[in-house]
C-alpha cells in the first residue's frame, strides 16, 4: 500500500477530530487527519456563543484554530475521503482514500457528516485539483479567477456571498427555480454583475486535464447542456452521514451511528470514535471536542501497549498519590 506509516489516524476535520488530533499529537502519536474540509457543519454558522471561554466566534474561525494547534504540534493533514478500512495480519490498519492509502496502529473516526457529493463523472479524479467541498477554505486561491459554486440552499447562498468578493467571475448552478435562504443575500447575488444564477439546472459533468477546466451544465427544463469554462468548483449540497462502508467492520445502531463506550471504544480493538458520528445522545460543538480528546487518550493508551509502553492513567483515583487523593488533587495527562 502506497503511503506512510502512522501511529493514529483521524478521519474527520470537524471539533473531534482535530481535537483528537491535537491531544494525539501532543502525546508524541505521529498522526494523520484525513478529511474532506475543516470545520464540518460548523462552517454553517456566523456565530458560535456556547464555547466555553470564547463569548462568540464564527464556525470557520473555531475550527481553524483547533487545525492550527494541532499542526503546531505536528499533525499532518490529507484532504481526501476514505473508501476503505481493513486490518492486516501485522496488527496495522489499512486504510485507503479515493487517491491513496495509508497505515496506522489505530484509527480514530471523527467525521461526523461528510460533505455530499455530486455524484457525477469527473469528480473524484478533480477532487482537491479544482473541485472543493469547503468554499471557506478555499477560496482565497480563486483570487481574480473563474469558479463555479453547485448547491442548494445556505451552504450555496454563503459560497456565493463569499467568493463574489473574490472571483473574477461566479456560476451559480441550483435545480430549484430560486435560491431558498436569507432573502436579502439572494438579492445581494442577484444584483452582483459577477454572478450568474443558473437556476433549474444542475451540472452533469466535470472536464480537465491535470486540474479541472470546465463543466458541463444541463438545463432541467428543456434538458439543453452548456459548457462553462472554470478554474474551481465548490461543491454547497449539504452534509450527508457516511457510515455503510463501516457496517462489516463494526457495530453501528440504527441510525448508522457508530456504537461507542463511555472512553471512545468500538466494537473493534484499535478503532475509536468521538463526535456526531457515533451514538452519542447531543451533538455540539463542546460535547464533540470533549469526546475527541478522549478518543484520543484512548488511542494513545491502545498504542503504548502494543508497543510494549507503559500507558497512561485512566482512573486517576488508583494511581494517584495518598498525598494527592488527602487534598483532592487529580493529576491529568496534559
Amino acid at each position: 500500500m502506497e503511503g506512510k506509516d502512522y501511529d493514529v489516524i483521524i478521519v474527520g476535520g470537524a471539533s473531534a477530530g482535530l481535537t483528537s488530533a491535537l491531544y494525539s499529537s501532543r502525546q508524541g502519536l505521529k498522526t494523520l487527519v484525513v478529511t474532506k474540509d475543516i470545520g464540518g457543519q460548523a462552517l454553517l454558522t456566523d456565530s458560535i456563543e456556547n464555547y466555553p471561554g470564547i463569548m462568540s466566534t464564527g464556525g470557520f474561525e473555531l475550527m481553524n484554530s483547533f487545525k492550527n494547534q494541532a499542526e503546531k504540534y505536528g499533525a499532518e493533514f490529507v484532504f481526501d475521503e476514505i473508501k476503505q478500512i481493513n486490518r492486516n495480519d501485522d496488527g496495522y490498519f489499512e486504510v485507503s482514500t479515493s487517491r491513496s492509502g495509508y497505515r496506522s496502529l489505530a484509527v480514530i473516526l471523527a467525521f461526523g457528516k461528510t460533505p455530499r457529493d455530486l455524484g457525477v463523472p469527473g469528480e473524484e479524479e478533480f477532487k482537491n485539483k479544482g473541485v472543493s467541498y469547503c468554499s471557506i477554505c478555499d477560496g482565497p486561491l480563486y483570487r481574480d479567477k473563474t469558479v463555479a459554486i453547485a448547491g442548494v440552499g445556505m451552504p450555496a447562498i454563503d459560497a456565493g456571498i463569499l467568493m463574489k468578493d473574490i472571483a473574477s467571475k461566479v456560476f451559480l448552478v441550483f435545480p430549484s427555480g430560486d435560491l431558498v435562504g436569507d432573502g436579502n443575500l439572494v438579492e445581494q447575488l442577484k444584483s452582483s454583475n459577477k454572478v450568474e444564477m443558473l437556476s433549474h439546472s444542475e451540472i452533469t459533468e466535470i472536464k480537465g486535464d491535470k486540474r479541472i477546466r470546465s463543466i458541463v451544465v444541463r438545463n432541467l427544463g428543456n434538458s439543453t447542456e452548456r459548457e462553462i469554462e472554470v478554474d474551481g468548483l465548490f461543491v454547497e449540497m449539504g452534509y450527508v452521514t457516511k457510515t455503510e462502508f463501516l457496517r462489516d467492520l463494526l457495530d453501528l445502531n440504527k441510525l448508522g451511528e457508530i456504537v461507542t463506550d463511555k472512553e471512545g471504544h468500538t466494537s473493534v480493538e484499535g478503532i475509536f470514535a468521538a463526535g456526531d458520528v457515533t451514538d452519542i445522545g447531543f451533538k455540539q460543538v463542546v460535547i464533540s471536542a470533549g469526546a475527541g480528546a478522549i478518543a484520543a487518550l484512548s488511542a494513545y493508551n491502545y498504542v503504548q501497549k502494543v508497543k510494549g509502553l507503559p500507558a497512561s492513567r485512566n482512573d486517576w483515583k488508583k494511581l494517584s498519590s495518598k498525598k494527592e487523593s488527602d487534598t483532592g488533587v487529580s493529576l491529568f495527562l496534559h
